[in-house]
């Protein structure tokens, strides 16, 4: 990195201490051209992953008679799409000979929109060139930015929706960690539907030195009181679970806590699965919920068929010996490269207009010829749901949420620029 860039870098870092969220586009512009990118400006996804949609300086509007840039971009039919969905970055020709460049912004593996600088030539999209590196370096430290300011304002939460979000659907949906996460060992991406009146679904997950952990919710009933009861046990799950307690007692006190909250009047079922991410050995219980599907060399394995305990809120009591751990607690030895998918019933018992179900095979067969394609995986759980809104005309009748898992990816790198 030579003294002007370094320089540059430094500036655009000691801003963002005073920088209000709001003023992050401005902030980008400026910066932007210090680093030799001219008109540099940014997309945020909505939260259904349908449109990038541009964060503007305040009091600019998107209207048509403003810069094509400030135009909302449909992520299923334009180059900046394009660039979202498959994580690469690419070019645009513009009138005056120069280049628009289109490159995805990333937290970690977390899709978070796209950035569009305009500058002389093709460097930009060349990595082993330091313009390419600028850019990448320029992109990077933005999305952090993005991370870091959303949580200080509602300016980008705002952005981000596209219709009014119900209570329920915003206690949920703080609730949940990144729906993307990624490692060498490790691939995760989850998806929740309908995104502005979800209530009784959630999803977690951990990941940490050997172990991940992966539970998926679904809550009895609809709105607010269903929104209550998951995110108790949410709460519950992650006490359990920081405590490092095991399957067993972790199952216990989630049952315990939502039995003294709602006195038998509400239950939830639940999947819990712990992944030993050295060994590959996969344990899981299931509290009244769907099995869990484990995918290999694009194909569906089997259903994790386990004894399932009654869902919790219902007085399931303690496990009193190995015996009955045995029976409730599954087991299954993982090989490099698998995925293990989550789900709940919403998913697989949504209905067309015609009354034909979603079901399973269709859902493997979405996943399986998705990442066998090689798109991310973040990417294969976005069409899977693109895909189930179709089909039930996009009004689902139930909460549906996924969860896809996967150990030792096959290619980490499609998840990077």
């Amino acid at each position: 990195m030579n003294a002007d860039t370094l320089a540059a870098v430094a500036a655009f870092l000691r801003g963002s201490h005073l920088l209000a969220p709001h003023d992050l586009p401005q902030h980008v512009a400026d910066h932007g051209e210090a680093l030799g990118f001219a008109q540099a400006s940014l997309y945020l996804a909505d939260l259904q992953q349908q449109v990038l949609v541009p964060f503007l300086v305040p009091g600019a509007s998107s209207g048509p008679d403003t810069d094509d840039r400030a135009a909302v971009l449909a992520i299923d039919s334009t180059l900046a799409g394009r660039v979202f969905q498959h994580v690469t970055s690419a070019r645009q020709d513009q009138p005056d000979g120069r280049v628009r460049v289109w490159t995805p912004l990333l937290d970690g593996s977390e899709r978070l929109g796209v950035l569009a600088v305009t500058v002389d030539g093709d460097d930009a999209l060349d990595v082993d060139h330091p313009e390419g590196q600028r850019l990448r370096l320029f992109a990077t430290l933005l999305a952090e930015l993005v991370m870091s300011k959303t949580l200080y304002g509602d300016s980008m939460v705002r952005l981000r929706r596209t219709a009014d979000m119900g209570l329920a659907a915003e206690i949920q949906w703080n609730l949940l960690p990144p729906l993307t996460f990624a490692s060498p060992a490790l691939s995760v991406a989850a998806a929740l539907e309908p995104a502005y009146e979800v209530a009784g679904d959630s999803v977690d997950y951990s990941v940490d030195p050997d172990v991940a952990r992966f539970a998926v919710f679904d809550g009895m009933g609809h709105e607010l009181r269903s929104a209550q009861l998951v995110a108790l046990t949410v709460a519950a799950y992650r006490n359990a679970r920081r405590s490092n307690q095991r399957l067993p007692q972790t199952a216990t006190q989630m049952d315990a806590a939502v039995t003294e909250a709602f006195g038998g009047e509400g239950f939830i079922t639940a999947l819990l699965a712990e992944l030993d991410t050295a060994t590959g050995h996969l344990s899981w219980l299931s509290a009244g919920h769907p099995a869990p599907l484990l995918l290999r060399h694009g194909r569906l394995v089997k259903s994790l068929e386990v004894a399932p305990m009654l869902p919790f809120g219902l007085g399931i009591g303690e496990f009193c010996d190995e015996s009955q751990e045995s029976a409730y607690i599954g087991s299954e030895q993982l090989e490099p490269g698998d995925s293990l998918l989550l789900y709940t019933d919403g998913v697989v018992e949504a209905r067309s207009p015609e009354g034909e179900m979603f079901g399973v095979d269709r859902l493997v067969d979405l996943i399986t010829k998705n990442l066998a394609s090689g798109l991310p995986a973040a990417e294969t759980m976005r069409r899977a749901v693109r895909a189930l809104l179709a089909h039930q005309s996009s009004a689902l009748a139930d909460d549906a949420t996924l969860l896809l898992a996967q150990w030792r990816p096959d290619h980490p790198e499609t998840l990077l620029p």
